[in-house]
């Protein structure tokens, strides 16, 4: 091990006492943020509009707050960019994200102070080596180099106070300099906007370095690892960097892409690392070995509250504070941030695996889901069914996406799957059949539907060439790190344009 190695990997395992110090008094560490973000914010323009400065309590909050989203705070946020301050966050606010999602085509611009970069992102990042190191004690991340790949990295001059681009664009530009010391690729290649291209040059150039650590979204590092595979002639990334260690990835479930990493990557030595972060904030990290339940992080300068999601579409939903919630339900998550983003809704739906420490699974987005028959269909469901199916049939998937066929004169509502097989399962009416019974053990009301085909049939699977994902992407202008293909969609606007580029 390194000086540099010994060093780094001492001062950021001192983190861990405050992690555990958090997980133990989880309730009087939100409190604590919380009062500290409305303190903040008292002198804003939002501070003086809600009456921050007699806000006692967190009922005080809920009852006086609206709840938002990206369309009802949009006008506050427009203003900021041309260059106001002080409306929702005291500090200056110079950054903007920009966010395309994954169902809508419009960007969003989620402001990004500067306490949001130093207490929450980069943190976010700090904390992931620090509880990495304090399970892998023998860890070498900092011998190597890190392959991270972000999204199209390109800054835009909005005026002469204000940028945007992508929350991986805005984080390179104020990392610490030890980060950016051991990160590869260079800014040449990283502020590229022409991801195939960008893509190609990242693997000639990153071929001769010793990359340890991966990190970003698994689909596009999987594009990227079989580009570099291509170019060497090699089977094994192990053979080209025999030193990596670990992949920290975000983004999309791992679980279907699990099977291809392992496929590409022999090390036993090699671990895979869950975290979840996003433009709003950064929120949850596996601190666990044998699990990639998410820690959720609870003193980045953010105050939770959580809705059951039957209550989402309800006028004013009440809220539930991380005391109230309960185990294996589903909740869309709102957020308060040192970014003066204010009882927002991200647009995901978690559920708490435990709550001694707090520990969540991504299960969906409030916009991501099926109900064309009242099924209730969700991300994760999809998501393990089609893991078991995979297991059980010895097949491999590279993407898939899901729509409904909705009723007409002769036939009941069905799902349709497009599936792009890595490798074909043995027997394609089998895997069907394993598919639908997965969903029917986990979802009550998809079993109820589909009792005796009298409502919903059993799903239609379609296999698509390899490549289709790709195109599909590329031709709606989002390849990139931060881009993902929609697992489900409640219409058929998705599926139908990836059925036209067959």
């Amino acid at each position: 091990m390194t000086l540099l190695n010994s060093v780094i990997s001492w001062l950021i395992k001192k983190r861990i006492h405050q992690i555990e110090l958090f997980k133990k008094y989880p309730l009087d560490v939100q409190q604590e943020v919380f009062t500290k973000l409305i303190q903040s914010a008292k002198d804003t323009e939002w501070g003086k509009k809600y009456d921050y400065k007699s806000i006692r309590n967190i009922n005080d909050f809920k009852s006086r707050v609206p709840i938002s989203d990206y369309e009802s705070i949009k006008p506050w946020i427009e203003r900021i960019m041309k260059g106001e301050q002080n409306l929702l966050w005291p500090s200056e606010i110079k950054w903007f994200a920009k966010s395309s999602g994954t169902t809508n085509d419009k960007s969003k611009f989620i402001p990004v102070s500067n306490e949001a970069i130093e207490e929450c992102h980069i943190k976010g990042g700090k904390d992931l080596l620090a509880i990495y190191y304090n399970n892998y004690p023998n860890a070498k991340i900092f011998d190597g180099k890190t392959l991270a790949l972000g999204g199209s990295h390109k800054i835009i001059e909005i005026n002469s106070k204000a940028y945007y681009g992508d929350l991986s664009a805005i984080l390179i530009q104020n990392l610490p300099f030890w980060a950016e010391f051991k990160r590869i690729p260079n800014l040449s290649i990283a502020l590229m906007e022409e991801w195939e291209n960008k893509i190609k040059l990242i693997a000639k150039t990153s071929i001769n370095s010793d990359v340890t650590c991966l990190a970003g979204v698994p689909s596009w590092t999987l594009i990227l690892l079989r580009k570099i595979i291509e170019i060497t002639g090699k089977n094994d990334i192990s053979e080209i960097w025999p030193n990596l260690e670990v992949f920290f990835h975000g983004g999309v479930d791992f679980t279907p892409y699990h099977k291809q990493f392992t496929k590409i990557i022999s090390s036993p030595n090699m671990h895979y690392i869950n975290n979840y972060n996003a433009s709003e904030g950064f929120f949850g990290i596996q601190d666990q070995t044998e699990s990639d339940e998410l820690l959720l992080m609870l003193d980045y300068g953010i105050f939770y509250e959580f809705i059951p999601i039957e209550n989402i579409n309800d006028n004013n939903p009440d809220s539930l504070s991380l005391s109230d919630v309960k185990t294996n339900k589903n909740y869309a998550m709102i957020i308060s941030t040192n970014a003066g983003l204010w009882r927002y809704i991200i647009g995901d739906t978690i559920k708490f695996t435990s709550l001694n420490p707090y520990r969540i699974i991504i299960s969906g987005r409030t916009k991501h889901f099926i109900n064309a028959v009242g099924e209730e269909l969700i991300v994760e469901n999809a998501d393990k069914a089609i893991t078991i199916a995979c297991q059980k049939t010895n097949a491999i998937i590279n993407e898939y996406t899901v729509a409904p066929i909705y009723f007409d004169d002769n036939k009941n509502a069905a799902h349709e799957w497009l599936i792009e097989f890595e490798q074909q399962p043995h027997n394609m009416e089998i895997f069907a059949d394993v598919l639908d019974n997965a969903i029917k053990s986990q979802n009550s009301d998809y079993e109820a539907k589909r009792y005796h085909n009298l409502i919903l049939r059993a799903p239609i699977i379609k296999s698509i060439p390899k490549g289709t994902f790709y195109k599909w992407l590329k031709y709606k202008g989002k390849l990139g790190g931060q881009h993902k293909v929609p697992r489900l969609s409640n219409n058929r606007k998705i599926i139908d344009e990836i059925l036209n580029l067959i």
